[in-house]
């Protein structure tokens, strides 16, 4: 590896944190949710976990609810996880790429991601609404109706469309700023 290409490929994660958005009350409140979802399912596990090894008895329902709040985790952490940048991204091609190159490419991955995760978005509403209006209830001793922890995934869903559409606002402003400036095309 040339010294220049192992320079920006180490400069690569820093760029990103650079481009990463500040929280803003949507991402906080499902980075919140997400951290209250993690505390409620630990204690749960802790607290089956003590009866069984204690008293011998188990309350039957922490596999239950902590699989709801796993749901609760992974749905609703989507949103802060891409503001952050916590998603994996391919660096060693990003790295090679002017600002300019950097910049189409982060908002045609964007717009992709936009894409796909409306689509995602509608389906898991309308999952939501059939588990709603059929009236699907969890065959165990809870009898959760199925339509709240389905609801997160809607939740979830609709904050990391809302997270992706601020990203391709702030990218497309930085990109329209490279092109007046004209810079870009002669910059690693």
């Amino acid at each position: 590896m040339i010294p220049t290409e192992a320079g920006a490929v180490a400069q690569a994660p820093s760029e990103r944190r650079l481009r990463a958005l500040p929280e803003g009350p949507v991402e906080w409140t499902c980075k919140l949710a997400s951290e209250a979802a993690l505390v409620v399912m630990l204690v749960l596990v802790a607290v089956d976990i003590v009866t069984r090894w204690v008293f011998n008895f188990s309350f039957e329902v922490s596999d239950e609810v902590g699989g709801y709040m796993l749901v609760v985790i992974c749905f609703v952490s989507l949103s802060a996880c891409h503001v952050n940048g916590s998603f994996h991204e391919v660096e060693f091609v990003q790295a090679r790429l002017t600002a300019r190159g950097r910049s189409i490419s982060q908002l045609i991955f964007g717009l992709l991601s936009l894409a796909a995760c409306v689509l995602l978005a509608w389906q898991f509403a309308r999952f939501e609404l059939s588990s709603w209006r059929f009236g699907d209830m969890a065959p165990t001793y809870l009898s959760t109706p199925l339509w709240l922890p389905r609801l997160a995934m809607v939740l979830g869903m609709l904050a990391l469309v809302f997270s992706l559409c601020r990203t391709l606002t702030a990218e497309a402003k930085r990109l329209r700023t490279l092109v007046t400036a004209g810079s870009g095309r002669d910059v690693p």
